[in-house]
């Protein structure tokens, strides 16, 4: 093939990849622009929610915990006056004919009563904590009828071991990714905020879960995607087919819940959304939830088929956009393969404990898969799977055409003629 070939450009029809890559850039910002209209007209109002009777406290407050240690720990006759009181010293002994149970003597240290001690009494059973002295806890402080402050077990103190946990991913993160894994955490703290600051508030509001999921989602992918990797063809490619496939995950999820007829209400907590928050809808909070629990998979799927075309024409300058596209399909099948299996794999896992209780109480496998809890994990996978394969695809064909944006259409096809 000759040079002079590659510059006929006056000849032949203008170059495919600049204007692939206009429009591209052009659908990008026209759609930030529309996330960003739908985040103020959703955006929440300043109205508060009552606080649900289960997170309140006997005044009706919100329930506050300080910080406690228990110093003490062991069997014996309870029923001292002391359980859930403030102390120094020991704890007034129990009545005569006292039942036994699990006796843990508490320091608080945080809060008003800082320095001093409260007794808690367990008995022991599923469900209730298992003490040890030396264990950190958390204690709800409340006040009774009579104004007297009382404390009760909340949970173990798991802020030194989670902050270890937190730090020890971002180092080896950042050690192993440099600045492109710093910049990526820095994405999932916007991811984050955007979740707590957005779309909580909106969902609690009472604003429709679908827009606020689709809006919220699309905010997400643009900090965490540009963050991560640039602001660059490459990551646009990735973009565009992030979003298309999240919008087709979200025509998906609800064509299915209205087909299966889930409702959600067979998980307790959903329950107690409908009984204290009546006026956010199940159904709406099933569907945010598909689209946004698609979000990381096809984030993963689509950037690294946008790298792979990428790639692949660098490798190889004289590669058609057609070429580039069938090496990046190869990847991309073999991606597809092993991440419809996490993806399956995941939502099962979460589901082991139902799927146990299923197990034992002799019930057929065909009203086990046809339950509402299983079949919400079931159409959760199929969905995220169906929006994931035809990501790939679709994130190939637009990465493998902006791949070439210096290359006229019909000049790569000389590299298959010879």
């Amino acid at each position: 093939m000759s040079h002079g070939h590659g510059h006929g450009h006056a000849e032949g029809p203008a170059p495919l990849g600049p204007v692939a890559a206009k429009i591209v850039v052009g659908m990008l910002t026209a759609i930030g622009v529309a996330v960003l209209i739908g985040t103020a007209l959703l955006w929440p109002s300043s109205r508060t929610v009552d606080i649900p009777a289960p997170f309140q406290t006997t005044g009706g407050g919100a329930v506050v915990t300080e910080a406690g240690t228990v110093v003490e720990q062991g069997p014996g006759p309870c029923g001292s006056i002391s359980f859930g009181r403030v102390f120094t010293g020991e704890p007034a002994p129990p009545a005569t004919g006292a039942f036994e149970c699990e006796r843990s003597i508490v320091a608080i240290e945080s809060g008003p009563d800082a320095g001093s001690r409260t007794l808690l009494e367990v008995i022991p059973g599923p469900g209730q904590p298992e003490l040890e002295a030396g264990d950190e806890i958390r204690i709800v402080r409340q006040t009774d009828p009579a104004g007297v402050t009382q404390y009760s077990f909340y949970d173990y103190a798991r802020g030194f071991p989670l902050a270890l946990v937190i730090a020890a991913f971002a180092i080896v993160v950042i050690a192993i990714a440099r600045w492109r894994g710093l910049r990526a955490l820095i994405g999932l703290g916007v991811a984050f905020g955007v979740l707590v600051g957005f779309m909580l508030p909106a969902l609690l509001d009472g604003k429709p879960a679908v827009p606020v999921a689709l809006v919220g989602g699309s905010l997400i992918l643009y900090a965490v995607l540009y963050l991560a990797h640039g602001v660059n063809l490459r990551t646009s490619s990735a973009l565009l087919g992030t979003l298309a496939s999240m919008a087709l995950a979200a025509a998906l999820s609800y064509v299915t819940i209205r087909m299966t007829h889930l409702t959600g209400l067979s998980e307790e907590q959903n329950t107690d959304v409908q009984l204290y928050i009546g006026h956010v809808s199940i159904s709406g909070l099933l569907l945010a939830g598909f689209i946004i629990g698609s979000l990381g998979v096809l984030n993963d799927v689509t950037i690294t088929q946008a790298s792979s075309a990428f790639e692949l024409a660098a490798l190889d300058p004289e590669s058609s956009r057609r070429h580039i596209f069938s090496a990046a399909m190869r990847v991309g099948r073999d991606h597809i393969a092993s991440t419809v299996y996490t993806l399956v794999l995941a939502y099962a896992g979460g589901a082991l404990p139902l799927l146990l209780l299923f197990s034992v109480a002799g019930r057929s496998i065909t009203d086990v898969i046809t339950s509402d809890a299983v079949a919400i994990e079931l159409v959760r996978a199929c969905v995220g799977g169906i929006a994931l394969t035809l990501s790939v695809p679709l994130t190939t064909a637009i990465a493998a055409i902006l791949a070439r944006t210096d290359a006229p259409g019909q000049q790569i096809r000389g590299r298959h003629a010879r």
